[in-house]
């Protein structure tokens, strides 16, 4: 099966050698995704509320250069730099996810890219 890179305008660009997804076959593996602008590449205003919103939209922009939506989604892995913050991060996450959510993990970390406080990468399945 060929490898498919999976690329979005509407999310930031890679800040390193990686694709923000990758296709085989009916599976879609997704790269982190952290809260920046997708306009000016800078990590959003605000705390995690904040941060965790623009993780969301990055997701589903991504998401949708794929031909997918959050329904898709099969496995997601969150990355906090603080535990505290799960409450907040859990509810705004379960918000795109309101039947039948994903499998998860959800890690604490002691620093993620660019001092923001919360990243998020994804598996997905395309059932089309």
């Amino acid at each position: 099966m060929a490898k498919e890179i999976i690329q979005s305008d509407n999310a930031p660009a890679a800040i390193g050698p990686y694709a923000q997804g990758v296709r085989v076959g009916d599976q879609v593996w997704f790269s982190g995704q952290i809260p920046l602008d997708p306009v000016s590449g800078e990590v959003v205003s605000g705390g995690i509320a904040e941060q965790t919103e623009q993780v969301m939209k990055n997701m589903g922009a991504v998401l949708a250069a794929a031909g997918l939506n959050f329904g898709q989604v099969v496995k997601t892995t969150i990355y906090l730099v603080d535990l505290a913050d799960f409450a907040v991060v859990n509810e705004i996450y379960g918000r795109f996810f309101p039947v039948a959510p994903p499998a998860r993990a959800t890690v604490e970390v002691a620093a993620l890219p660019k001092g923001v406080s919360v990243e998020i990468e994804w598996i997905a399945h395309d059932d089309a």
